[in-house]
């Protein structure tokens, strides 16, 4: 049976306000295309069935749904996560719709460098990577090439290997029946249903989990992660960009439908469609689609969707607003 992913994107992004007044966080550009663009194209060589999103209700959801529609390359579902209550309770609502398949779930504010394909042919693997503060994260004990402990966020971690938001699980009726022991026993962590405790229940229960090293892992939960991981992917994605009348200084993504006229672009910056830049210095940013930028310099900033933003130096984070200086 061929896997089926499972992309929980129903998170309001809190940190990332106000851009995400108006726009869901896994819509937001990075690199030159939307947050979930570079993981359902991640997902391609992995031979799914189907990809479930798991969505919040209400104008944040329904935009995510038509993006979905609008991809011809995957099959895509919908399914709603009414309330936020954790990780593990998002990947709960995908029951139905996933049936017995196996399981490749993978965050959708977080984009990894990883052969999926190599993640799905070898049995139960979550994806890891060391880092120096552990406690941040969930994290995973591992003794002869198998993890034989899972924690999430530890105060004394006695491991340095952070959960970086992709899992295989091979035996997905399993997962399910582990998410719904933690719901009827109420076993939370933090007020939250965590996937982490569940997959512990894995462990106990008998299921084989193995590390998954995973050496590429970008967040884009908060605005400063946001800027570095566009600068990291474009390094590696940027395709060389001319337009006549604007200096651009590589690497920069530059959508097709931007108009940028007597402009300084670059380097590590991304424009997205129909936004306008004109007359304007724009280096280390993004501008999110149908954006105003002109008349300014621009440095470390992310300017929303429709916003407009005209003036002198500045350094921005702003939403679906006006803002003008002199």
């Amino acid at each position: 049976m061929k896997p089926v992913a499972i992309v929980p994107v129903a998170g309001s992004g809190s940190r990332l306000r106000p851009l995400t007044h108006t726009t869901p966080k896994s819509l937001l550009m990075v690199a030159g295309k939307p947050i979930l663009a570079h993981i359902l194209d991640q997902l391609k060589p992995a031979g799914l069935e189907r990809v479930i999103l798991v969505i919040a209700p209400g104008p944040q959801g329904e935009r995510i749904r038509r993006y979905a529609a609008s991809r011809q390359d995957f099959r895509i579902e919908c399914v709603l996560q009414e309330e936020p209550l954790g990780l593990g309770h998002a990947v709960a609502q995908a029951k139905l719709a996933a049936g017995r398949a196996p399981l490749l779930i993978i965050l959708g504010d977080t984009i990894v460098q990883a052969v999926i394909g190599d993640l799905v042919r070898n049995g139960s693997q979550v994806g890891v990577h060391e880092v120096s503060d552990p406690s941040r994260f969930g994290v995973a004990t591992v003794r002869g090439g198998k993890i034989v402990e899972l924690v999430e966020k530890p105060e004394r971690p006695v491991s340095s290997l952070a959960l970086v938001g992709l899992y295989y699980i091979s035996n997905g009726p399993l997962l399910f029946e582990s998410l719904e022991t933690l719901v009827r026993e109420r076993r939370l962590t933090r007020g939250e249903l965590q996937l982490t405790d569940a997959l512990q229940l894995l462990l106990q229960r008998g299921e084989e989990l193995r590390p998954f090293p995973v050496s590429g892992w970008y967040d884009c939960g908060k605005v400063e992660t946001l800027l570095e991981t566009n600068r990291a992917l474009l390094e590696q994605l940027a395709t060389p960009v001319s337009r006549e009348g604007v200096v651009v200084i590589p690497p920069v993504a530059l959508d097709p439908t931007a108009d940028v006229t007597a402009a300084v672009i670059g380097p590590h910056v991304s424009i997205g469609p129909r936004a306008h830049v004109r007359q304007a210095v724009v280096r280390n940013s993004i501008v999110n689609e149908g954006a105003i930028v002109e008349d300014i310099v621009l440095d470390a900033s992310v300017v929303g969707e429709n916003a407009v933003v005209r003036g002198a130096y500045q350094r921005l984070n702003v939403g679906s607003s006006e803002v003008e200086s002199s």
